[in-house]
């Protein structure tokens, strides 16, 4: 019963995904009653490893209306719950082999905000042509099915 509360387009369109991590999110709870209205903006965040734990940058959760002075820094880094093992392999393949870590989308897992974060490897503009020529393709052919 996974509620998606927000999703980056862009991440797929930009990046080869590699593979996909859920990890949790550690938030106050005025950041979480926002969530749940919507007003969370991911679209320039990415992850970053320091000190074996990994930390949401750039994720921008606006503040709560009737929070005052509960509410957080809208852009401060969040950090991520993810297993120790996990950090570690994702760690080894960012340093070395030039991938990045880019949230996915935002969901709610029963009471918990979740995100999915991907192993991701960035497009060249021919690779970019290319998927959108088999969308196109793709298109063409259901419409000719119809």
């Amino acid at each position: 019963m996974n509620k998606l509360i927000v999703q980056n387009r862009k991440a797929r369109h930009e990046y080869f995904i590699e593979e996909v991590y859920e990890a949790g999110i550690a938030l106050f709870g005025t950041e979480v009653k926002s969530i749940r209205a919507g007003k969370v903006n991911f679209l320039d965040s990415y992850v970053h490893i320091k000190n074996n734990e990994a930390f949401i940058v750039g994720m921008h959760i606006s503040p709560y209306e009737k929070g005052n002075i509960f509410n957080k820094d809208p852009l401060r880094e969040r950090k991520l719950l993810l297993n120790k093992r996990e950090i570690r392999k994702l760690a080894q393949n960012v340093a070395v082999e030039g991938y990045t870590l880019i949230p996915l989308d935002l969901h709610f897992e029963k009471s918990y905000v979740k995100m999915n974060i991907g192993l991701c490897k960035g497009k060249k503009l021919y690779d970019k042509r290319e998927s959108d020529a088999k969308k196109s393709d793709l298109m063409k052919i259901r419409r000719a099915v119809r």
